[in-house]
């Protein structure tokens, strides 16, 4: 069996300056940096959507971004556009060492239904194909970080374990949105409930990873 480390989401438009900054998420960008040697493998998911999608709130009149309403049945945040295909702000952060990721796995490209996790879209609709990669990679351990940390990073491990991987947080690697104070906490209280385990970077590679 093998570890994968998944990085989540570390795309422009999420960190400072892009479409939807998570505050201090370009602080996540050398901790894959350093990580992605010590794996065999690594996947990176990058959200993927359709200039036109239901996500956004400009395709809402009179709604703002960050309001709640409903799309095609599931409850939805309306965001402010972000991570269209093909744009700047889609793609990696720039600082990310591309080059060390064995797969990449898109999600959100449906334009009727958002996709948080790597592994499904919110309705559980459709699957991205990422625990078919895990089971053909005989995937042990699963190793995941990235943004942002109470939404992407919190659906797609709750989906991980759900599919009956292993899976650790690395919770020095993780950044929130925090739309209400302690909403990072809270989804790492989460994601440790629903049987995640945590460790710190330093304590990953300092295990001899």
């Amino acid at each position: 069996m093998s570890d994968v480390l998944l990085l989540v989401d570390i795309q422009n438009d999420f960190l400072p300056g892009g479409a939807l900054a998570v505050p201090e998420g370009d602080t996540v960008v050398p901790i894959a940096n350093r990580l992605i040697p010590a794996f065999d493998t690594v996947i990176a998911s990058q959200d993927w959507h359709p200039a036109n999608h239901l996500s956004f709130a400009e395709q809402h009149p009179g709604h703002q971004a960050f309001e709640v309403t409903e799309v095609d049945g599931v409850e939805q945040i309306l965001w402010p556009v972000h991570c269209v295909q093909n744009s700047a702000g889609a793609s990696f952060a720039s600082g990310l060492d591309i080059a060390g990721i064995d797969h990449v796995v898109r999600k959100g490209e449906d334009r009727r239904i958002d996709s948080y996790s790597a592994f499904y879209d919110n309705g559980h609709r459709k699957a991205t194909g990422l625990a078919e990669t895990l089971r053909d990679l005989d995937a042990g351990r699963l190793f995941v970080m990235g943004l942002a940390a109470d939404v992407c990073v919190k659906y797609t491990v709750l989906d991980a374990l759900a599919e009956g991987f292993a899976t650790t947080l690395i919770v020095d690697g993780v950044r929130g949105v925090d739309m209400t104070p302690g909403d990072t906490e809270t989804a790492i209280e989460t994601m440790q409930a629903a049987g995640a385990a945590c460790l710190t970077s330093e304590a990953l590679l300092d295990s001899g990873r």
